[in-house]
């Protein structure tokens, strides 16, 4: 059934993310009232009816594309942690984002996207990342690829001796222990600056635009579409354990992403001191 829906449903899959961000979300950019911005763990956590309702139409469009499919996306994890175990469960999965990076979103940058990513078992199948503000779409699919807007994208390597150039956890949302952790990459030889939207950093990376990237939190649908999407152009992830990290276990954390695999080992080694 998933072979099938991998060969002929993925067309499907595109058209309903561009649909949920045009009927919900674009409507609602550089205009939503104060009314409709509400707070979740804290000021900087924050979700819009433009999330909700997204993640709401994202839902219901995909489920009926794959019968028997589940969804795991921030807004129900957020409201009901449980449904976060479908990621370890046998069915099928969509992992969905519906606005990576709110805080751009609310302060009028057109610099977030949406997130979906199908898993089956803790294995990325596919994934879409689609910026509607930039008009960019990148998609992959397990084993063939990786594409912005249908153009294949390859990550390459670092330029031997530059700087690498490393986006890292924001401070707004790092503890005083991660903070700690991700100083260790304040050495020559590494420039590094806060994230944004996690998305479209992995998508930086996957297109070469970033050397590397350095996440301490798990939540999968920040991950899963950019670690598919990385790794079809090429490069390579791995936790301070030396294990790839996967949405269907508990990861020991930061991780790290890079262009290559050499890049990936290198920051992973000084987020855990070596």
């Amino acid at each position: 059934m998933i072979d099938e829906f991998l060969a002929h449903g993925l067309p499907d899959v595109e058209e309903a993310v561009r649909k949920a961000a045009a009927i919900e979300i674009m409507p609602r950019f550089r205009q939503l009232a104060e009314h409709e911005v509400d707070q979740k763990s804290g000021p900087h956590d924050l979700v819009t009816v433009a999330d909700r309702k997204a993640e709401e139409h994202l839902t219901a469009s995909l489920t009926r594309l794959l019968p028997g499919s589940v969804v795991v996306g921030e807004e129900a994890v957020h409201a009901d942690p449980a449904v976060y175990e479908a990621l370890r469960a046998d069915a099928p999965v969509w992992i969905v984002d519906p606005v990576d990076g709110t805080r751009q979103f609310v302060n009028g940058d057109p610099a977030f996207c949406t997130l979906v990513a199908l898993a089956l078992r803790g294995e990325m199948l596919a994934s879409w990342t689609f910026a509607p503000a930039l008009e960019e779409l990148a998609t992959a699919v397990h084993g063939q690829g990786a594409y912005v807007n249908g153009h294949r994208i390859r990550s390459g390597s670092p330029e031997p001796g530059a700087d690498l150039r490393v986006a890292t956890a924001h401070p707004l949302y790092t503890s005083d222990e991660n903070k700690r952790t991700l100083a260790r990459l304040d050495v020559p030889g590494i420039a590094a600056r806060p994230c944004g939207s996690a998305g479209l950093e992995y998508l930086k990376v996957a297109r070469g635009e970033m050397d590397a990237l350095a996440f301490t939190w798990p939540s999968a649908w920040d991950h899963a579409a950019g670690l598919l999407l990385v790794a079809e152009s090429g490069g390579a992830q791995s936790t301070v354990e030396g294990v790839p990290f996967r949405v269907d276990r508990d990861n020991a954390l930061p991780f790290a992403v890079g262009r290559d695999e050499a890049t990936a080992v290198r920051v992973r080694d000084l987020l855990r001191g070596a």
